[in-house]
């Protein structure tokens, strides 16, 4: 581990000051790769109802990194890692979103990748990320990849990256709720790291922190149905998807696009294409839709003026009470409007699950006798809670005549 001659800080609105101490982590800050997350925003349609939600995937990096920084600071964390182990929390941290594509999500549910996937795969194969990684040493971009992948090799760096209480999910609710305004986000990130403790191999948290455990859920439950699954949000990303839909059927059509659509063309026969996915960001998927305006193609050049002037979609539930009336907008379009101008969506979201089995699926409490027990066990907040079960909200979207 190579350390800085100065610490490098970068000004944060949320942590004061985001710390660099070592050499790699700022070579990887300053890569090409890494930059490109500023092209990408963080929370993609959101932006359309919440204003301020301005901020990039690369503001959000480096907060989890300085929060995994900062968990450094916790004894038990610190002993458990050797100063290798410690680098490849850091640099796990700040590279776990390296793999995202524009307008995050909805790109990876048009075309059916995967960002972490992606992100591991850019780790071990990208030339410049690579030969930055290969000089701490020849295992190291191999072991990041393996944290990301969550295949159990690093299992202490993998709960700590990825779980129900993480350094990812602690900046983003945090971050997100910031740049929104949402006042029910805020989540009491120092006391987290002062209750968290390391035992059997397990993150567990003190008893006494049990109440800033269940605010931090509470918070996050509020932030998906308040902000992340917000109508007017849903609605944005599902008239991007219908623009994807129409450049593929254009592109199969051998349809004359006048601007360069080639990274979409090679994405959508081989998502596999790295050199094609690192082109597509936010920018370059903004460019295009603006050239879409005057497309000689009615759906594409329509479906770019509704993306462009904010003109959302409206929602019904989907519900028996409504069944007929969604049945009767359906009649009222061709088959290929209802193609490209519906659309049935369904989100769904529980406060809290712990029935997985796989690492960090479960929030673990550290009882004042040194026995471990569980939240659901020692909250009856968040067993009532999870007895309540999953809510779901299933809407039809479509572009009103």
């Amino acid at each position: 581990m190579r350390k800085l001659t100065k610490q490098q800080v970068f000004k944060d609105p949320l942590y004061g000051f985001i710390h660099v101490d070592d050499v790699l982590i700022k070579k990887l800050i300053d890569s090409e790769l890494f930059q490109r997350l500023r092209r990408i925003r963080q929370l993609s349609g959101v932006q359309m109802v919440f204003h301020g939600a301005e901020h990039s995937r690369f503001v959000h990096s480096l907060g989890v990194y300085e929060i995994a920084h900062r968990f450094l600071t916790v004894p038990d964390i610190n002993e458990a890692l050797n100063d290798r182990e410690k680098l490849l929390f850091l640099a796990a941290a700040l590279l776990h979103d390296i793999g995202h594509g524009a307008y995050s999500h909805a790109f990876e549910t048009t075309f059916g990748v995967n960002h972490e996937k992606i992100g591991a795969q850019l780790i071990l194969t990208h030339p410049e990320l690579r030969r930055i990684l290969d000089t701490e040493d020849d295992m190291f971009a191999e072991d990041i990849a393996h944290i990301l992948r969550k295949e159990k090799k690093f299992p202490l760096i993998e709960q700590l990256i990825s779980s129900q209480l993480d350094v990812d999910r602690l900046d983003y609710l945090e971050r997100d709720a910031y740049y929104t305004g949402a006042a029910y986000g805020h989540i009491d990130v120092d006391r987290l790291i002062r209750v968290l403790y390391i035992k059997n191999g397990k993150v567990v948290f003190k008893l006494s922190g049990i109440h800033a455990i269940e605010n931090y859920l509470i918070a996050r439950y509020h932030m998906y149905w308040q902000v992340y699954y917000h109508r007017v949000a849903r609605a944005y990303e599902v008239n991007l998807e219908k623009i994807y839909l129409r450049v593929r059927d254009l592109l199969k059509e051998g349809y004359p696009f006048e601007n360069n659509v080639d990274p979409l063309k090679k994405i959508m026969s081989n998502p596999e294409d790295l050199e094609a996915y690192i082109e597509i960001d936010d920018f370059y998927v903004n460019g295009l839709i603006a050239s879409f305006k005057s497309s000689s193609d009615f759906i594409l050049r329509t479906l770019a003026y509704d993306f462009l002037n904010r003109k959302i979609w409206t929602s019904i539930d989907v519900n028996p009470d409504n069944e007929h009336m969604i049945k009767d907008i359906e009649k009222t379009y061709t088959e290929e409007e209802l193609k490209y101008y519906t659309s049935y969506r369904t989100v769904q979201n529980s406060t809290y699950r712990d029935d997985g089995e796989g690492f960090g699926d479960k929030i673990y409490i550290l009882l004042e006798n040194g026995k471990i027990s569980t939240l659901k066990d020692q909250s009856k907040i968040i067993e009532s809670l999870m007895l309540s079960g999953t809510k779901t909200d299933p809407k039809f979207f479509y572009r009103k005549r």
